[in-house]
């Protein structure tokens, strides 16, 4: 990790807040948790889709959890196996495609019949906020498939129960992307954003920050601009998974492309505030 000034980290979210001029500060928008005057800035995954071995290091295949998930498409993928995530020019691509046999059904609720096989991949580094690292930003380019029943996201979830969950970019079966924050199963912030030909590449960011012993505030940008603030309840101190996958079907409509489905993501970047 390389690390820099406390100032540049700071610069990062304060620059989005003058770029929202008074109306920000008429609406009270919040800045970060004052840091220590010792903070360094640290990266944590930076130029990672270079080449196999760089995203090896720090990405694993699959979800955390294995190969299934909420959707009808069951990812495939491993240091062998690159039919459904390849890199190539430091562009990361996941690749779903129809299958013509009966593979049954997904082990994860709602069970739905295998209609895909696609990609997903997870940061080995997890997420913390705590008081050492109270700040973080996560963002990423990405061309994101919006037909009826493609469902590509970019997002952070519990590893120890779920919720939390923080929505970077969701988009089901159409053009508008998802802002979520997850609390509990019904307490859920969404801000709904649409999207101008999501599948050309735009960018895609969160900045989370500490604000009290146990809230952080999650604040989400489209191509630099400042899109809402959810309040994170009870994410202090929660080690998050830090997700890319192609989902298909499932909340993007149940009949998906008969052909080849691809989202793509480069300069994924996580950073991060140390304060000792």
């Amino acid at each position: 990790m390389s690390a820099r000034s406390e100032s540049y980290g700071r610069r990062r979210f304060l620059g989005g807040a003058a770029a929202l001029g008074g109306a920000a500060a008429l609406a009270g928008w919040p800045r970060p948790a004052a840091a220590a005057p010792a903070a360094t800035w640290e990266d944590v995954i930076n130029g990672s889709f270079g080449s196999y071995s760089a995203f090896e290091s720090e990405w694993n295949y699959l979800y955390p959890w294995g190969s299934d998930h909420n959707g009808s498409a069951r990812m495939y993928g491993s240091t062998s196996d690159h039919n459904h995530i390849t890199l190539a020019s430091g562009v990361l691509t996941l690749k779903a495609a129809r299958i013509t046999w009966d593979e049954g059904t997904s082990s994860a609720s709602p069970y739905l019949p295998i209609r895909y096989h696609s990609g997903a991949v997870h940061a080995k580094n997890q997420i913390v906020v705590t008081d050492q690292f109270p700040d973080y930003e996560v963002k990423g380019e990405f061309q994101a498939p919006s037909a009826a029943g493609t469902w590509p996201a970019f997002w952070l979830t519990g590893v120890n129960n779920w919720p939390p969950e923080s929505d970077i970019l969701e988009f089901k079966g159409n053009s508008n992307n998802w802002f979520n924050t997850f609390r509990t199963s019904s307490d859920v912030s969404s801000t709904i954003v649409g999207v101008s030909a999501p599948g050309d590449w735009h960018a895609y960011r969160a900045w989370i920050t500490k604000v009290n012993g146990s809230d952080v505030d999650i604040h989400y940008y489209l191509d630099g601009v400042w899109k809402a603030v959810h309040r994170g309840a009870g994410f202090v101190g929660k080690p998050l998974w830090l997700i890319i996958n192609l989902q298909m079907e499932g909340s993007s409509g149940s009949s998906g492309p008969s052909g080849d489905t691809y989202y793509r993501a480069r300069n994924v970047y996580v950073g991060r505030n140390r304060t000792a």
